[in-house]
């Protein structure tokens, strides 16, 4: 008796299970790796997930694929923890300059290095305007362009990975790094370990998943159009500095702060981050993030052995300082807020 394959999910059962339950990441993930390119993202109030134009080969063909549904990083139980498995957690700050950086620019500080001694030839990242603060996703291949793009971003208006199709695809790189909030690094990390041929050329190319602690994005036109340009009257190039500590913290030119309570903003956050539980990037290399190290410096969990060699490539070649105290249990405390999410 010959043994019945299962049939491949398509993107009607990612619509069904993912989708219409509002629950999308909007990570970009299912259009990346689309080899039909029939799956794309609209801009405004058709954003919550993304569209197909109907030409979907398995649905319209039987074409076998279910690419799409295998990485999407919500089909699936969202996974528990607080801190996850790790090696080592330190703080760590860049050795050079970054005009731009987040607490002490060590993630920058990690991928600069490798990209400058050939560990990685591409990074995929997300980067905004300076005018409008919009975000977009880019690939980055020099540590010059890499410092000066530093900084994390908290809107959301493209899928974060989108440029992961251009990185491996067109352009054929073979050590690429993934920069994530952690539904990216959820959804990378099921490219890496899917048995689907179609995700083949992704689990060849990508080297390193480098994830930040997340609480939640934020919608872009709610947040910078709807709140801080009508209700707090601040003009995006204004702004230079953007953070998430529990509360949203704005930085402007002149040294002006704005501290925003979360509660406040919650009409801003993007539907589907309500059901993701996983605040320090369980599933990275490396997970970065603001959250229990000293000012100016950056928490660094190291999770995996690729992710300690970075981090010992970084400080050997004197671009990155790691030593001092970490305050785990206000990592925990962040940590355990959304995770309560799953039982709310």
């Amino acid at each position: 008796m010959v043994e019945q394959k299962p049939i491949s999910k398509n993107y009607l059962d990612l619509k069904s299970r993912v989708w219409d339950e509002g629950i999308c990441s909007g990570c970009g993930a299912c259009i990346a790796v689309c080899p039909a390119d029939s799956l794309y993202f609209e801009i405004g109030v058709n954003s919550l997930h993304p569209q197909s134009n109907n030409y979907c080969k398995s649905a319209v063909d039987d074409v076998p694929c279910g690419a799409c549904y295998e990485v999407c990083p919500r089909v699936d139980e969202q996974q528990s923890g607080l801190l996850g498995n790790y090696l080592k957690i330190t703080a760590g700050k860049a050795e050079f300059d970054i005009p731009k950086k987040q607490s002490g620019g060590a993630v920058t500080a990690l991928l600069a290095n490798a990209l400058d001694i050939g560990l990685l030839d591409a990074v995929v990242t997300v980067t905004e305007d300076l005018w409008t603060l919009k975000p977009h996703s880019m690939i980055i291949t020099r540590s010059k362009a890499l410092i000066a793009k530093a900084g994390s971003r908290y809107n959301w208006w493209v899928p974060l990975i989108s440029s992961l199709k251009e990185a491996v695809v067109k352009k054929k790189y073979k050590n690429i790094a993934v920069v994530g909030v952690p539904c990216v690094v959820q959804a990378v990390r099921k490219m890496l370990e899917t048995d689907n041929q179609l995700v083949g050329p992704y689990q060849k190319s990508i080297r390193f998943v480098l994830g930040l602690f997340c609480t939640e994005s934020f919608d872009y036109d709610k947040l910078v159009v709807g709140k801080l340009k009508s209700e707090y009257a601040l003009e995006p190039m204004k702004v230079c500095r953007i953070d998430v500590k529990g509360k949203l913290e704005i930085t402007c030119n002149d040294g002006t702060q704005y501290v925003i309570p979360l509660a406040d903003l919650q009409d801003t956050v993007r539907l589907g981050c309500s059901v993701c539980t996983d605040f320090t990037a369980l599933k990275a290399d490396i997970s970065a993030g603001s959250v229990g190290s000293p000012e100016g410096y950056t928490t660094i969990i190291v999770r995996t052995l690729v992710g300690q060699h970075l981090l010992d490539s970084a400080v050997a070649n004197k671009k990155l300082i790691v030593g001092g105290e970490v305050d785990i249990g206000a990592i925990e405390k962040l940590a355990k807020k959304k995770l309560k999410r799953k039982h709310a």
